[in-house]
């Protein structure tokens, strides 16, 4: 009984598949690719690689069926015949997973956020064209138009999203934003704060908030001045936004590319091109390691 080569690797690419799967949520790492949210998602997919994958097995051994007549120097043993356009196919649907599988992911950093752009500038554009809790969810200026990333490939997988509130929560969050003494940038809450600060930042003058974020310093800086930022998810890593907040503090240059801070400062108000955004006095702070979650992903309400 001969083997089908062809048939054989597919097979193999499905196993491997499975397999990718499988790893990404015994280790954790499925939250590095996708949105909390579609976690389910990515348990259905792993069954069906798997079945696909019991159906596969036997056509690696089945003989094919040729349909021309043979002579008594007809070769009985029929495969499928290679060519460069199945060499390439079969050489786009393993490059993904073979990477997949031997480099370890990593989140996004600064240098991505590079790509993007100023994000002082993004701020300043979105503050004048609409909410800007609106705008990032709408997400018009992510890497995905900025690099041509297909979301939709195997590449790109959605991210978990389990920030889930009910409408009082929020409520409760909102009214706790407006009278605390301290704003604590809590993850869970972190989008609709980030967007009522921004929207308004002189209502917030005078305020001391507390929030976590990695460094990114921009060409015009001054020696004190960075913006302390996350990256905010709506479905995976390919539509990562940058935010964050402008930060001053006495001996920022010392201070590492991407490297995890904990702040706390006063809230004020900087002019940047004209237009009026939020800015930190930091007064405490210190390097912590990079959270088991680094992003940030939209507020999906809960229906009680």
């Amino acid at each position: 009984m001969g083997i089908n080569t062809q048939q054989s690797l597919k097979a193999m690419i499905l196993g491997l598949f499975a397999l990718f799967f499988l790893k990404l949520h015994m280790t954790g790492d499925i939250g590095k690719y996708i949105n909390p949210k579609y976690d389910f998602m990515s348990k259905i997919a792993i069954g069906f690689f798997l079945i696909f994958l019991l159906i596969q097995v036997p056509r690696i051994f089945q003989k094919r069926h040729a349909h021309h007549d043979c002579t008594n120097h007809c070769c009985h043993h029929h495969h499928e015949k290679w060519n460069v356009g199945k060499i390439i196919s079969f050489a786009i649907v393993i490059f993904p997973i073979m990477t997949g599988l031997t480099f370890a992911p990593a989140t996004l950093n600064s240098s991505l956020a590079a790509n993007n752009g100023s994000i002082l500038s993004q701020i300043s554009y979105q503050k004048e064209e609409a909410s800007l809790e609106e705008l990032l969810n709408q997400n018009s200026e992510s890497l995905t138009e900025k690099e041509s990333i297909d979301i939709y490939s195997s590449d790109y997988e959605p991210l978990v999203n389990e920030n889930y509130l009910t409408e009082e929560e929020i409520k409760s969050k909102h009214e706790k934003l407006q009278n605390a003494e301290i704003i604590e940038m809590d993850e869970d809450i972190f989008i609709s704060y980030y967007s009522s600060i921004n929207d308004n930042p002189s209502s917030f003058e005078g305020r001391t908030i507390k929030m976590k974020g990695f460094v990114f310093k921009e060409g015009d800086f001054t020696e004190n001045q960075f913006v302390l930022s996350r990256f905010f998810i709506t479905h995976c890593v390919a539509d990562a936004s940058v935010i964050g907040f402008l930060a001053e503090l006495d001996g920022a240059d010392q201070l590492q590319q991407d490297s995890w801070l904990e702040i706390e400062g006063g809230l004020a108000v900087a002019n940047y091109h004209g237009m009026e955004i939020p800015k930190i006095n930091v007064t405490n702070w210190k390097i912590i390691e990079e959270p088991e979650e680094p992003y940030i992903f939209p507020i999906q309400t809960w229906v009680e």
